[in-house]
């Protein structure tokens, strides 16, 4: 008899502090007349205003994934390291709270938290981060449905074997979302992962740059992505909607118009909203569907956990929406 996965969902990542500053309408915008790349202006030197101040423990990729999963009523665990500090001790409340099993927490008595500073400016996000070094190596981990897996420090090379062994073993599907270390490493590297992998989720300029490409037509980019080995991937567009590509038929969701208040976590929404409707037997256009609400939910409120939705939650915002449905491109 086949004994019945202890979890639906594993994630594995880093887990950071963030510390959010958002800032006097009086600074400057300044952007380069040939690229078109904005940029945040500063006085040199100088003390710079910002209007709030809030703090937000426990969230990073796989942990804003693993609470938002764990909301939506997956039973969830989550692997990480977390210093032995009072930040860490904080994020192992929050992670409790969430209902999220820490099973797979492993405390660094060497090194401090995870950190960073997320400056706010007329509702975009501009991010100073910084990643302590760990120790990384997969624990044993119980049966699961679904694995998630993002955003590492450098170090975790051992994962690129120890996460292929455990899919091809377990039988759990794997979503991989690449992080800013991940995606250096380029898809060479990635390919025991990717090889492995049912959901493959970046957005477009992450995906150009994994495929050395500047190639703006998205459907080609998830023609290109696929062929890499992902059962499904997924392209999300900035602010105008997401892709998806099965090997088979094509989709395009565009966004839901609503009032932005602060853009961080947006991402990690939309993977959050995909993943769980796959673990609930949704097809890959619900799943769309699910995403970009999730998605919409977070950018009302400051911080990139606040906003996800609760599964009633999610059922009314479905419910409020029919025809927020994707085409086929």
């Amino acid at each position: 008899m086949t004994k019945s996965p202890k979890f639906d969902l594993i994630s594995i990542g880093d887990t950071q502090y963030d510390v959010f500053l958002e800032l006097e309408e009086e600074t400057k915008l300044l952007k380069d007349p040939e690229s078109g790349v904005e940029y945040l202006g500063f006085v040199f030197a100088e003390k710079i205003a910002a209007k709030s101040y809030k703090a937000v423990p426990a969230v990073g990729n796989s942990a804003n994934v693993v609470i938002g999963a764990s909301r939506l009523g997956l039973q969830c665990a989550f692997y990480t390291h977390l210093a032995k500090d009072n930040i860490g001790e904080e994020e192992l409340k929050v992670f409790k709270q969430e209902k999220v099993s820490t099973d797979y927490v492993v405390w660094d008595k060497k090194r401090g938290s995870n950190f960073s500073v997320v400056l706010n400016y007329k509702g975009e996000r501009t991010i100073v981060v910084h990643h302590e070094p760990r120790d990384y190596s997969l624990p044993k981990l119980a049966q699961a449905r679904w694995l998630y897996y993002s955003s590492l420090a450098s170090g975790h090379e051992k994962l690129h074997t120890q996460i292929p062994s455990y899919i091809k073993e377990s039988g759990a599907r794997l979503v991989f979302n690449p992080g800013s270390h991940q995606l250096k490493e380029g898809l060479s590297v990635l390919h025991p992962i990717v090889e492995v992998t049912s959901v493959f989720l970046v957005n477009k300029e992450e995906a150009q740059e994994l495929l050395g490409t500047t190639e703006q037509d998205v459907k080609v980019l998830l023609e290109l992505l696929r062929k890499q080995g992902p059962e499904t991937v997924v392209i999300t567009d900035n602010g105008r909607g997401s892709y998806c590509f099965d090997g088979t038929h094509a989709y395009f969701l565009e966004i839901l118009r609503v009032q932005v208040k602060e853009m961080t976590g947006a991402g990690d929404a939309y993977s959050t909203g995909f993943v769980s409707a796959l673990a609930y037997g949704k097809d890959i256009q619900e799943a769309m569907r699910w995403g970009a609400l999730n998605g919409a939910s977070v950018i009302q409120k400051i911080g990139a956990r606040e906003g996800l939705l609760k599964k009633d939650e999610m059922e009314k915002m479905l419910q409020e929406n029919p025809g927020f449905q994707p085409t086929v491109i």
